[in-house]
C-alpha cells in the first residue's frame, strides 16, 4: 500500500495509473472547481470541459486505440470516476455515463462498421453519447418496456419513449432499446443506433432536477421515427442481454463515483472541522466529531476496496455481477450517510451553498437510485446466493 497520504490508504497503483490519478485531480481543481456553482445552479452542459476532457483521452477510457480510445482498462476508468467526483460528482456522472453506457455498448457490442462509424466522434468528445432503456413504466422493471420497433425494409419504425434519459438533448449518438418481438419478453428486446436528426426523434422534457443538474437528463419520444436496419446492434432479441452487461460494468463507476463523492466529503468535514471554533476549541477536538470522521473514513476504505476489486475482476475477465452489486450497493449507501454526517458536522453552514457539502449532499441521492437501486443490488446479490 502507497502511505503517502496518511488520511487514506490507496491500491497499489501502476505508473500510468498514477499519472492518470494525478493529471485528473489536478485538473478538477484548476480547471472544474472554480465552475462548480456556477454549472450547477444554470443546469449547464459543460461542453467545455467535456472537449478538454476528451482531448486528453478520457471520453473514450475504455475504447482500443484503433478507434481513437485510450485502451485502458476498468482500473483506470474508476480512477478517473473517482477524482472527478471528489470535486464535482455532476461531471463525474456525465463522464461516466458517456463512456459506460452509449460509448461502451457500440464498443462491446458493435459491428466492426458501426464502430469505425460512431465511436471515433465519441471518444474525442465531438459528440456526446446518450443511452436509453429506462420509460415512466419500466424503471426497475428494465424488461418491461414500451418502445416498440417494427422492420419495414430497410428501416426499423420505433414508436415510443424514454424518460431520464442521461444526455438526452445534448447527446448527438444515441443507444437506444426497444421491443422487436413482444411475444418473446426480454429476448425480444432489441438495441439500436440513432442519430439526433433522425425523422421522429424528438427530444422532450428536460428534467429540473434535486442534484446532479450539470449532468443533462432528459425525456425523449419516438413517432414513426426511422431507423436505418444497419444501425441494429447485434442481432434481434439481444439487446436485454447486452444492456444488462453494459450496466454491469456501469455500476463500477457509480460505485467509484460514489468512493469520490465521500471523500470529497471526509476532504471538506476535515478541513472545516480543525478551522472552525466552538466553547474555546476546535470541532476536531470533539470526540462526537472525531467518531464522525472515523466512520467515513473506515467507511471509504471499504467502499474502495470494494470498488477496486470488482474492477480488477472486469479487467481480469472474471464474472462480476455479484461483485459489482456489491461494491455499487455499499458505496452508494456509505455515500449518502458521509454526505449527511458532513452537513452535520458543518452545521447551519453545511445548508448553505457556501460551502460544498451542501452539493454533495443534493448530489449523493442519485447514487443509490441510478444504474439499478439498492433494492435492485440486493435483489441481485441474493439470487446469486441462492443459487450457488
Amino acid at each position: 500500500m502507497d502511505n503517502a497520504n496518511q488520511n487514506q490508504f490507496t491500491i497499489d497503483l501502476s505508473e500510468t495509473q498514477s499519472a492518470i490519478s494525478e493529471t485528473i485531480r489536478d485538473f478538477s481543481e484548476k480547471v472544474i472547481r472554480p465552475k462548480i456553482m456556477e454549472y450547477d445552479e444554470s443546469q449547464e452542459f459543460p461542453f467545455e470541459i467535456v472537449k478538454e476532457l476528451g482531448d486528453m483521452g478520457f471520453m473514450g477510457i475504455l475504447v482500443p486505440e484503433t478507434y481513437g480510445g485510450a485502451g485502458l482498462g476498468y482500473v483506470e476508468y474508476a480512477l478517473v470516476i473517482e477524482e472527478l467526483a471528489k470535486v464535482d460528482p455532476s461531471i463525474a456522472l456525465t463522464v461516466a455515463a458517456h463512456n459506460g453506457l452509449c460509448t461502451n455498448h457500440i464498443n462491446l457490442f458493435g459491428s466492426e462498421s458501426q464502430k469505425q462509424k460512431y465511436l471515433p466522434d465519441l471518444v474525442s468528445g465531438n459528440k456526446i453519447g446518450a443511452w436509453g432503456l429506462t420509460e415512466s413504466f419500466s424503471g426497475s422493471d428494465a424488461a418491461g418496456l414500451r418502445t416498440v420497433a417494427v422492420r419495414e425494409g430497410d428501416y426499423f419504425i420505433l414508436n415510443g419513449s424514454k424518460t431520464f434519459t442521461t444526455h438526452g438533448s445534448v447527446g448527438e449518438t444515441l443507444v437506444i432499446m426497444a421491443i422487436t418481438e413482444k411475444s418473446k419478453g426480454k429476448k425480444g428486446i432489441s438495441a439500436f443506433i440513432l442519430e439526433k436528426g433522425f425523422d421522429g426523434f424528438f427530444v422532450s422534457k428536460k428534467e429540473n432536477k434535486l442534484g446532479m443538474r450539470s449532468s443533462d437528463t432528459t425525456q425523449l419520444t419516438f413517432d414513426n421515427c426511422k431507423v436505418p436496419a444497419e444501425n441494429l446492434i447485434g442481432i434481434e432479441g439481444d439487446g436485454f442481454i447486452q444492456a444488462m452487461k453494459v450496466l454491469e460494468g456501469g455500476r463500477i463507476s457509480i460505485a467509484a463515483l460514489s468512493v469520490g463523492l465521500a471523500e470529497g466529503c471526509l476532504e471538506s468535514a476535515l478541513k472545516y472541522s480543525k478551522e472552525r471554533k466552538q466553547f474555546g476549541k476546535s470541532l476536531s477536538e470533539f470526540q462526537s466529531i472525531q467518531f464522525k470522521m472515523a466512520e467515513i473514513a473506515t467507511n471509504i476504505e471499504a467502499a474502495k476496496l470494494l470498488t477496486f476489486l470488482a474492477a480488477v475482476e472486469k479487467d481480469e475477465g472474471k464474472p462480476i455481477n455479484k461483485t459489482a452489486a456489491i461494491a455499487k450497493l455499499f458505496s452508494s449507501e456509505i455515500a449518502e450517510k458521509a454526505a449527511s454526517e458532513a452537513v452535520q458536522i458543518f452545521g447551519g453552514y453545511g445548508f448553505t451553498k457556501d460551502y460544498p457539502v451542501e452539493k454533495f449532499y443534493r448530489d449523493v441521492k442519485l447514487l443509490t437510485i441510478g444504474e439499478g437501486t439498492s433494492e435492485i443490488q440486493r435483489l441481485v446479490i441474493s439470487r446469486i446466493l441462492l443459487s450457488e
